[in-house]
This record gives C-alpha cells, sequence and structure tokens, in this order.
C-alpha cells in the first residue's frame, strides 16, 4: 500500500503541476500583499511623525516668540 502511495506521488499529471503552479502563484501573491501592507502602514506612520515634527516646530517657534516678547 506504501508503494502504492509512492507510486502515485511520483506521477504528476499536467493538471497536478498546474494545481501546484496556481497554490504558489497565490502564496507569493499573498506575500506580495502583506509586503505592500506593511508598507502603507510605514508610509503611514512617517507621515503623522512629520506632522508632529513640523507643528512641533512651530510651536515651538512660538512659545519662543512670546516669552521674549514679554
Amino acid at each position: 500500500m506504501i508503494i502504492m502511495e509512492e507510486e502515485l506521488e511520483v506521477k504528476k499529471t499536467p493538471t497536478t503541476k498546474f494545481a501546484e503552479w496556481l497554490m504558489a502563484r497565490a502564496e507569493k501573491k499573498e506575500q506580495k500583499e502583506t509586503s505592500l501592507e506593511s508598507l502603507m502602514k510605514f508610509n503611514v506612520f512617517l507621515s503623522i511623525a512629520t506632522l508632529v515634527t513640523v507643528a512641533g516646530a512651530t510651536v515651538a517657534d512660538y512659545i519662543l516668540m512670546a516669552w521674549t516678547w514679554l
């Protein structure tokens, strides 16, 4: 029985090869989407950090101007 299972695994029909190719392609696509998702998250983080930095610098300038005026 084990010998027959091994023989079945060795013989790959064109349909089996095509199915394996489709599965590998789907896995690669999923990995690519995950990579794009992480890049999008990093982009959002970087945008927020830039806005906070610019806003913080502006607030610091106004505070410095108010302090020197007093």
